[in-house]
């Protein structure tokens, strides 16, 4: 069995993929990032060859992604995330033409032509009101968790509106609410409701075309997905699970994989892989 490793250093949270020819994920872990980036990548990558029992001599090559992806010393070749979410999206669902990750700290709208390219896309990182994490701090300042953001929303009656452009703003409208009594899971929802606002709006600017597949921690919770659909007005596909968290690695352990596999049938050998994965990431 050939195993190839995706790595998604990301803001808040390291993923790491195991991925075998057999086109089927064979472990894959996730912890927090913190400050130091390449100790994340390495005990990150343990976990998941310790979840199947690997050793990391049984890895054939890594593929690295996320805004850390550089720090990464053990890797083959690194792709940026939207390569890398654009790949995870396709091998979940082979139409996808649109996908939106919901990051903690950057939200990013992509569309794809019909062989899987990105096309278009639009990033919001300029402030924290279009991020997950902007959803997790709410919840911390009213006492929950981040695990407990999907059960409390599920209470919800009706929606509080959080209308602040702005992180700072928004949390002052928060505050408010709270002052007046108004339930902490209809505040959530309200801050759902406004998330969802702004990622619709990336999504129009990328001209959103079906199929559209979600990606993003905070999309684990069903609330979240089921606004979008509603805005959106059409249909959305959600990887199975927390996989919806992991679709950045999963993506880059996909392309290892099968760029590997093709340009060892040409006889390239992976020092060619990793030329020809360099090259085509820079288009």
């Amino acid at each position: 069995m050939i195993y190839t490793a995706g790595i998604d250093v990301g803001s808040t949270y390291t993923k790491a993929v195991i991925f075998g020819e057999d086109q089927r994920i064979h472990g894959r872990a996730m912890t927090n990032t913190g400050f130091k980036l390449e100790g994340a990548a390495e005990r990150t990558l343990d976990q998941a060859l310790e979840e199947e029992g690997l050793d990391r001599s049984r890895i054939s090559y890594v593929v690295s992604t996320g805004y850390g992806r550089y720090q990464v010393p053990f890797r083959d070749v690194n792709v940026t995330d939207l390569t890398a979410d654009a790949m995870g999206g396709r091998f979940f669902f082979p139409e996808t033409r649109t996908v939106l990750d919901i990051g903690g700290q950057t939200m990013k709208a992509m569309r794809l032509d019909g062989e899987g390219r990105v096309k278009s896309f639009r990033l919001n990182d300029k402030c924290a009101a279009g991020t997950g994490a902007f959803l997790e701090k709410t919840a911390r300042y009213m006492g929950y968790t981040t695990q407990e953001i999907g059960p409390l929303v599920a209470t919800s009656k009706d929606q509080v509106s959080i209308s602040g452009v702005c992180a700072v703003f928004a949390e002052s409208e928060v505050i408010n609410h709270l002052s007046h009594g108004s339930p902490p899971a209809d505040i959530m929802l309200g801050a759902i409701v406004s998330l969802v606002e702004r990622s619709v709006q990336l999504m129009k600017r990328v001209q959103v075309e079906p199929q559209v597949t979600l990606a993003g921690g905070i999309l684990r919770f069903e609330a979240m997905a089921g606004v979008i659909r509603t805005k959106l007005g059409i249909e959305v596909n959600l990887p199975p699970g927390e996989l919806v968290q992991f679709l950045g690695a999963i993506g880059a352990a996909v392309l290892g994989q099968r760029r590997l596999s093709r340009l060892e049938q040409e006889g390239i050998g992976k020092k060619g892989a990793r030329t020809e994965i360099e090259t085509a990431t820079r288009m």
